[in-house]
């Protein structure tokens, strides 16, 4: 077992785990550590505690110290460097007439590099770019193109629900997303309404995909014959969510019954369960006839 603190960057960033040697480092302190980019400064999001060498990428880096009041003043001295460093970049670009969009720029700690991530629809010569804010600003400059997701999770913004991007927000790393994964939760295979600002499936389908999946394994299929304490009857109707089977019962006298019964009272007869959805199920809803199929099903590709 390894003894370690988890640190992050950025805000909803990804936690990368450290060494604190004999540094007395808590939760929400401010540090100094060593990446492999160079030095940088960050959060303190997880305390020490121990862990298994397995769970850690080798080798395992230090954190060299606790951030001083010096050292918060150069950090936010950065951000407004980094600000400075966008406007500038800008123009170049559009003196270049580079087809990018700036997304974000980011200062190391130690100023030894300065890194510019934009996105593009292809690639993009920018070696004389490059050269350019070398020569304005003096170090080793890094461009990044990055992914729409990547774009959504930096600039932030609103999720169709109303709510901040749980990518900006919380999220530390993105979960691939399948849209076989709406086509179980019983949702509207419509692009609008299932994909998010990025363009691409809204993150949050995975959160109760693990729970979705149990359920549908103990769930009957319409037209199942199920035992129920009612009596035998065939599956008319299911709800995931409720965890109920709507059956249809024969009465002694002969008539027909419909019966909501929890998946937990009933026991398959004949027939299947609900299980996993086969990719021939699928079937994608545009309302937009001029839209080109192969782009759509290149967009929800798993991601």
């Amino acid at each position: 077992m390894i003894k370690v603190v988890g640190v992050r960057f950025k805000k909803a960033g990804k936690i990368y785990y450290f060494d604190p040697v004999d540094i007395d480092v808590n939760k929400g302190d401010s540090v100094i550590v060593e990446t492999a980019r160079g030095i940088e400064f960050g959060q303190c999001v997880v305390g020490p505690k121990e862990i298994s060498e397995e769970d850690i990428v080798s080798p395992l880096k230090t954190v060299i110290r606790k951030a001083t009041e010096e050292d918060i003043v150069r950090h936010a001295e950065n951000q407004v460097k980094e600000k400075e460093a966008y406007n500038i970049c800008v123009e170049k670009i559009q003196q270049h007439k580079l087809v990018m969009k700036l997304i974000d720029v980011e200062y190391t700690f130690d100023n030894n590099k300065v890194i510019f991530y934009f996105t593009a629809d292809g690639r993009v010569d920018f070696r004389e770019l490059v050269k350019d804010l070398a020569t304005v600003f003096r170090t080793r400059i890094e461009l990044r193109q990055i992914g729409v997701r990547d774009e959504s999770k930096m600039v932030g913004g609103l999720g169709p629900c109303g709510r901040p991007l749980c990518c900006s927000s919380f999220l530390g790393d993105f979960a691939p997303v399948s849209i076989k994964m709406a086509k179980e939760q019983n949702l509207s295979l419509n692009p609008t309404k299932i994909s998010g600002i990025c363009g691409r499936l809204m993150c949050c389908l995975n959160y109760e995909q693990d729970t979705y999946e149990d359920i549908r394994k103990r769930l009957p299929r319409v037209g199942s014959i199920v035992e129920t304490p009612f009596g035998n009857g065939e599956v008319v109707a299911n709800s995931v969510v409720k965890e109920l089977v709507k059956v249809k019962i024969r009465s002694k006298d002969g008539e027909e019954v419909l019966r909501e019964v929890s998946i937990n009272e009933i026991t398959l007869v004949s027939g299947n369960y609900e299980g996993i959805i086969e990719e021939n199920e699928i079937k994608i809803e545009i309302e937009d006839a001029d839209v080109d199929m192969n782009e759509i099903k290149e967009l929800f590709k798993e991601n």
